[in-house]
């Protein structure tokens, strides 16, 4: 499966945007996908999940409440709602899927088989 991130860009602290990472190849519906980001001089952070069943949602402590994650199966592309962004949300955002992976494992990128090629957010304050 090829994974497709767009969505990103540059905005002010207070501002929304949404990401998309939509799949080719296979249904992504049968996938865990994720988002992961990577600010400058940092090491990979998880985000947000969604299990293929599509009613587990999943976000890291620093992002609840603000982003959200879905997923639109007619169209083959998960969503990331991002609300209320803060200068430090600043950072590539990668989309990544896996097939299978558990609970304890979605915040460790090595569990992920597809990784997007990740879309740039700048958040200015």
């Amino acid at each position: 499966v090829q994974l497709q991130a767009s969505g990103g860009g540059l905005v002010q602290a207070g501002d929304s945007l949404r990401l998309s990472c939509a799949a080719s190849g296979r249904t992504s519906s049968g996938l865990t996908v994720s988002w992961f980001r990577q600010a400058p001089g940092k090491e990979r952070e998880f985000v947000a999940a969604i299990f293929r069943s599509g009613s587990s949602t999943h976000y890291t402590d620093s992002v609840k409440g603000r982003f959200a994650i879905s997923r639109d199966r007619a169209k083959n592309t998960v969503y990331l709602q991002m609300n209320s962004l803060k200068p430090e949300d600043t950072a590539v955002y990668y989309c990544a899927a896996a097939s299978r992976i558990i609970l304890s494992s979605i915040r460790v990128p090595s569990s992920y088989e597809h990784w997007g090629q990740g879309t740039l957010v700048t958040v200015s304050s």
